[in-house]
C-alpha cells in the first residue's frame, strides 16, 4: 500500500516550492487569412485551404511555399509537421504545375505513409487522381517497389519469429545453438547492414569473429537459396541498385521533388538513398526534429540534421515553433529540460494548444508504491468522470520497468493495451528460465519446467528434452532431470553439472524467493548470460542485467517460493483471459509503452513512471563503459563525447516522454530502485535550475 501523505506535488522533491513552473509563451494567432494578402498569385491556394479548416502559420507557409533547392524544416513536438508535408505537395501541383507522380514522399511507417496520403487526399485544388499518384512510401516500400521494377522478384521475409526459427536451425546445423542466442545474432547482422556494409565484409581476424562471421553467411546462403530477402536485403540491394548510373538518373527525373519525414531517424543506408535520389535535382524537403533523435541503437544519426547545411550549404532552414499540442507549461517543462543538451539546434518552441494543467510530481518510496500510487490515481479520475481509459497513456523507459504497473493493471482488471510486448514480465524468456527452477523446486516433475532449464546446462533444449522423455518412458525418476547425468552424449563435466544443479533446485524451495533467485545467478546463471553470447553489446547486458535485478524487486514481497509462482502463474492467467476479451474492447484501454515507442503519438493525460536517476537516465549511460551500439554509429568519435551523446539521447528520451501529454502530466520518481536509493532524474532537476553534480 502507498504511504497516505503521498500525493502529487507542483513541484519535484528537492527543488523549492518557490521556484517558478517553466512556462512558454503562448504562440502569436495570425494564421494565413491575415499574412497571406488577397492580392498575392497564390492567394487562391490559401483561401481554399482555410475553407477546409487548414489554417497554416507563418513558418509553416515559408515551408509550403519552398521551391527548388534543399530545405530543412525544424518540426519541434506536435507542431503540424504532417500538415505542411500534405499541404506544400498540394502546392507544388496546384500552385508550381509540378505533376503529382513526380513527388515521392518518404517515411518511416506505414501508418505515417498512410496519414499523409489521406491529408493530401482532402487537400483542396488537388483531384482525386493527382492524390493517387503522390508517391508517400516506406523507405522499405519505395526500394521494394523500385527492385521489383528491376527484376527482382525475392520473397520477403517479413516475420521475425520466421527469421528466429531460421537462425536457430543454422545454429543447431553448426553445433553452436547453446553459445548464441538468435535474436542477439540478427540484431548484429542487421546492425551492420544498416551502416551499409554487407555480410561478406563481416571482420574475421579472431577466431571468434571468423566463427560469428561464419554462422551469418551461412544464414545468408539460406535465404539465397530460397529466394528470399529480409527488410535490411531490400535496402542494401536498393543502394547497389542506385550505383548503377542509368538506373539512377532515370530515377531522378522520376522523382524531381523528394520529402523525407522524420528525417533524424534514418540510419547510413537510408541517407545514402536520400542523398543519391536528390543528387541530380537537389529538390529535397527534410522534415525532422534533433530533439527527438531517439533510435541511435537503430543507426539513427543526429548528424543529418544538424550537419544538413553543412552538407547543403544553399539550404533554407525554416523552423516550425509553435506547439499545437500541449498546455504552454508542459511544454515549458520540455523546453527548459531539453535546453540542456549542447549537441542541438536551438530553437524555442511557443504553445498554441488548449489549456490544460501544469504538470505534477510525486515521489513512492519503491516501483510497488509506485505502481499502486498510479493506477489508484488513474482508477479515481475514471470514477469521477474526468477521463476515459483511452485517454490515458503510462510510459516506462525499458520493457522491466512496466512490470509493477503492469502488474496492478491486472490484478484490478483495468483494460490496457501493451505494446511490443505480449507476454507477462514473468514469461520473459530471460526470467522464465529462473522461475522454471524455481518450478522445478516445487515440483521436480513438472515437465513444462524442463526444456529452459537445459540451456544454461549448454545442452540442447530440443536434444535433451527428447532424451529426458524418452528415458522417462523407459524409468520414471522423481527428479527426471538425473537421466542426464548417464546421458552418453555429454562430457563427464556436464554429467556433474547436472547433479550439482538436481541438489541447488532442491535447496531452492527452503529459501525466500529473492534469495533463491540471488543464489542461481551467484552458482550459475550471470556467468552463463555473460559467456553464452559474446555478442552481446554493452546495452543488451545491461538490459539483461536490469531484469534479473527487477525480478529480485518483484520477489521480494513474497515469503515463500510457493507463493511467489502462484502470484506470477495468477498474472499470466490473467493476462490471457485479458488478450481474450481485448479483440471487442480495444478502444477503451489505458496505453501502457515504452517512450520509444510513445514518439509521434499523443494522448490527454500522460503518467511517465520511473523518472529517477538509473532509470532515466539508464544506469547503462551512467558507467563509464559506453554503449556498443553507440560506439558502431560514431566509430570516429572521442570516448568522452560520446558518454555525453549517450546521456544526451537520454535527455531526449526525457523529451519525448514529457511531450507527448497534451492537457495533463503525471510524473513520478521512485525514490529507490532495486534495494537501492535513488535521485529524481537529473533532466527534471535541471529543468528547474537545479544541477547536481554526477559521475558522467
Amino acid at each position: 500500500m502507498h504511504q497516505p501523505t503521498l500525493q502529487y506535488q507542483s513541484h519535484p522533491p528537492g527543488v523549492p516550492i518557490t521556484t517558478p513552473l517553466p512556462q512558454t509563451p503562448s504562440a502569436p494567432t495570425t494564421t494565413s487569412k491575415e499574412l497571406v494578402q488577397p492580392a498575392v498569385e497564390d492567394a487562391f491556394y490559401f483561401r481554399a485551404l482555410e475553407e477546409e479548416g487548414i489554417l497554416l502559420n507563418g513558418p509553416q507557409i515559408d515551408a509550403v511555399r519552398h521551391g527548388h533547392g534543399p530545405l530543412l524544416t525544424l518540426a519541434g513536438a506536435g507542431c503540424g509537421k504532417t500538415t505542411v508535408l500534405a499541404a506544400r505537395t498540394g502546392y507544388l501541383i496546384a500552385v508550381r504545375g509540378v505533376p503529382a507522380s513526380q513527388i515521392l514522399l518518404v517515411t518511416f511507417t506505414s501508418k505515417a505513409a498512410a496519414e499523409i496520403k489521406a491529408r493530401i487526399a482532402n487537400i483542396p485544388c488537388i483531384t482525386p487522381l493527382a492524390a493517387r499518384s503522390v508517391q508517400a512510401r516506406t523507405f522499405h516500400s519505395f526500394g521494394l517497389a523500385v527492385l521489383r521494377q528491376s527484376g527482382q522478384r525475392e520473397q520477403i521475409l517479413s516475420d521475425f519469429s520466421t527469421r528466429h526459427t531460421i537462425m536457430k536451425i543454422i545454429l543447431r546445423r553448426l553445433k553452436v545453438g547453446e553459445t548464441y542466442q538468435p535474436e542477439t545474432l540478427l540484431a548484429a547482422l542487421s546492425s551492420w547492414k544498416m551502416n551499409g556494409e554487407w555480410p561478406t565484409d563481416l571482420p574475421s581476424d579472431t577466431a571468434e569473429e571468423l566463427k560469428i562471421k561464419k554462422i551469418m553467411l551461412a544464414y545468408e546462403e539460406w535465404k539465397q537459396g530460397r529466394n528470399q530477402w529480409d527488410f535490411d536485403d531490400i535496402l542494401l540491394h536498393t543502394t547497389k541498385l542506385l550505383n548503377d548510373p542509368s538506373r539512377l538518373t532515370e530515377l531522378q527525373s522520376r522523382f524531381s521533388y523528394l520529402m523525407v519525414d522524420e528525417f533524424q531517424d534514418t540510419n547510413t543506408v537510408q541517407y545514402d538513398i536520400v542523398r543519391k535520389l536528390s543528387a541530380g535535382h537537389r529538390n529535397l524537403m527534410v522534415v525532422g526534429d534533433d530533439d527527438q533523435t531517439i533510435y541511435s541503437f537503430n543507426g539513427a544519426r543526429q548528424e543529418s540534421v544538424l550537419q544538413f547545411d553543412q552538407v547543403y550549404p544553399d539550404a533554407t532552414i525554416i523552423s516550425l515553433p509553435i506547439n499545437y499540442r500541449s498546455d504552454s507549461r508542459i511544454l515549458g517543462l520540455g523546453t527548459a529540460l531539453i535546453a540542456h543538451n549542447v549537441f542541438r539546434r536551438n530553437k524555442q518552441l511557443v504553445a498554441a494548444g488548449s489549456k490544460g494543467n501544469p504538470p505534477y510530481y510525486a515521489s513512492p518510496m519503491s516501483v510497488e508504491e509506485e505502481a499502486s500510487f498510479v493506477v489508484d490515481h488513474i482508477e479515481e479520475q475514471v470514477r469521477l468522470g474526468e477521463i476515459s481509459y483511452s485517454d490515458i497513456a503510462i510510459l516506462h523507459r525499458t520493457a522491466g520497468s512496466s512490470r509493477s504497473v503492469l502488474e496492478q493493471l491486472l490484478i484490478r482488471g483495468i483494460p490496457f493495451v501493451q505494446y511490443g510486448n505480449n507476454t507477462v514480465f514473468y514469461d520473459q524468456t530471460i526470467i522464465k528460465t529462473l522461475m522454471d527452477h524455481l518450478r522445478l523446486s516445487l515440483d521436480p516433475r513438472c515437465k513444462e519446467a524442463f526444456q529452459s532449464t537445459l540451456g544454461p546446462l549448454y545442452i540442447s533444449r530440443e536434444e535433451g528434452l527428447n532424451y529426458l522423455m524418452e528415458q522417462e518412458r523407459k524409468q520414471s525418476k522423481k527428479y527426471p532431470l538425473i537421466h542426464l547425468s548417464h546421458w552418453d552424449r555429454l562430457q563427464p563435466f556436464q554429467q556433474a553439472a547436472v547433479k550439482e544443479r538436481i541438489r541447488l533446485i532442491k535447496k531452492l524451495t527452503s529459501l525466500k524467493p529473492v534469495y533463491a533467485i540471488r543464489e542461481m545467478r551467484r552458482i550459475f546463471y550471470d556467468k552463463y548470460l555473460e559467456a553464452g553470447d559474446p555478442l552481446l553489446h554493452t546495452q543488451y547486458k545491461e538490459t539483461l542485467t536490469d531484469s534479473l535485478d527487477e525480478l529480485e524487486s518483484a520477489a521480494e514481497r513474497f515469503s515463500t517460493v510457493e507463493q511467489f509462482i502462484a502470484h506470477a502463474d495468477e498474472l499470466t492467467l490473467r493476462h490471457q483471459q485479458m488478450e481474450d476479451m481485448r479483440d471487442g474492447n480495444a478502444g477503451h484501454a489505458v496505453q501502457l509503452l515504452t517512450i520509444h515507442r510513445a514518439k509521434g503519438m499523443e494522448f490527454r493525460q500522460v503518467y511517465w513512471i520511473g523518472a529517477s536517476e538509473g532509470i532515466l537516465p539508464h544506469s547503462t549511460v551512467l558507467k563509464e563503459k559506453i554503449p556498443q551500439e553507440m560506439k558502431a554509429t560514431h566509430p570516429q568519435t572521442a570516448e568522452s563525447k560520446l558518454a555525453q551523446a549517450a546521456i544526451e539521447e537520454e535527455r531526449r528520451l526525457a523529451y519525448v516522454a514529457v511531450t507527448r501529454a497534451k492537457e495533463s502530466l503525471y510524473i513520478t520518481s521512485p525514490s529507490h530502485y532495486h534495494g537501492k536509493a535513488v535521485e529524481p532524474s537529473r533532466f527534471i532537476l535541471e529543468a528547474f535550475g537545479v544541477i547536481r553534480k554526477h559521475s558522467s
